[in-house]
């Protein structure tokens, strides 16, 4: 009967895993409805989809090997489909440099080193439980990288007193998805679901707390922009522009030093602003 008993409540906790990690994908759609209207990633980073992209194709390819694990293969086959097309468009609108470093990470998890595990424990490993025991072990690792991925993420938040960049839905549904997967984990005896979700629910709550703390500041986290980043057309009025800005400083500076922040503040602003 107890037995019984805990099959229904994995059940239920598995499915409840499956509606809030849905949710938790979905989380992220208002930062990409950002980026496709302002047609800029601005200061978001691709790390942390590209790492969840991967980390949902490794527990994919766990739920393959486990029997009965209907709910791991539910959600991963959507999250598979979800950080790909956040990817997608992180790379449509993401500056050169930007792109490329979102290229390079795509292929060193998602084809070279998913390749390289799916190759290896297929061939090297014959028995059926001690694959399914090396995976599991790859699984709980990385998924330990999806929770610690936002640490970038917190550090700018702590580094800018700004929460622009770390949405609060993603927090709060990280840190239920957490306690449900925990839960499930328990429940079925599986080690390697139970034990990284310790840590998620730890994050979660720091980023909550972080949350709580800084959602009040107003500093706003610029992009990075360089010179050599810019179209050809729009280099030269940069600097043209840079160069007469400079002018009207060095001659304020000459005239009035001590009024040089008024001076600034006086400039016209054609002269100060950027044709980008």
């Amino acid at each position: 009967m107890a037995t019984i008993h805990a099959v229904h409540l994995a059940f239920v906790f598995g499915l409840l895993g499956n509606i809030v990690s849905f949710l938790v994908y979905l989380a992220p759609l208002p930062t990409f409805s950002r980026i496709c209207k302002k047609k800029s990633t601005e200061g978001f980073q691709s790390l942390p989809y590209s790492v969840a992209l991967f980390s949902a194709m490794l527990t994919l390819y766990y739920g393959y090997l486990k029997n009965r694990a209907i709910m791991l293969i539910t959600i991963n086959s959507i999250g598979c489909a979800i950080e790909s097309i956040y990817l997608i468009i992180f790379m449509i609108y993401a500056p050169g440099r930007a792109r490329i470093y979102t290229a390079k990470l795509l292929a060193f998890f998602n084809l070279g080193l998913f390749g390289m595990i799916v190759f290896c424990t297929s061939l090297l490993i014959k028995q059926s439980r001690l694959r399914l025991t090396a995976v599991g072990w790859m699984c709980a690792i990385f998924s330990v990288c999806v929770f610690a991925a936002p640490l970038s993420v917190m550090r700018l938040v702590i580094k800018t007193k700004s929460v622009e960049f770390m949405p609060f839905t993603l927090s709060f549904f990280l840190t239920i998805c957490a306690t449900m997967w925990f839960s499930y984990g328990l429940l079925i005896d599986d080690f390697f679901v139970a034990t990284p979700n310790i840590l998620g629910f730890t994050f979660g709550i720091a980023q909550m707390i972080l949350y709580t703390i800084y959602k009040d500041k107003k500093n706003v986290v610029l992009p990075e922009f360089k010179v050599e980043d810019a179209p050809n057309g729009t280099k030269t009025s940069i600097q043209l522009c840079t160069t007469e800005t400079q002018g009207k400083l060095n001659a304020m500076n000459q005239t009035q030093e001590s009024k040089i922040v008024k001076g600034i503040g006086d400039a016209p602003a054609e002269a100060i602003e950027l044709n980008v």
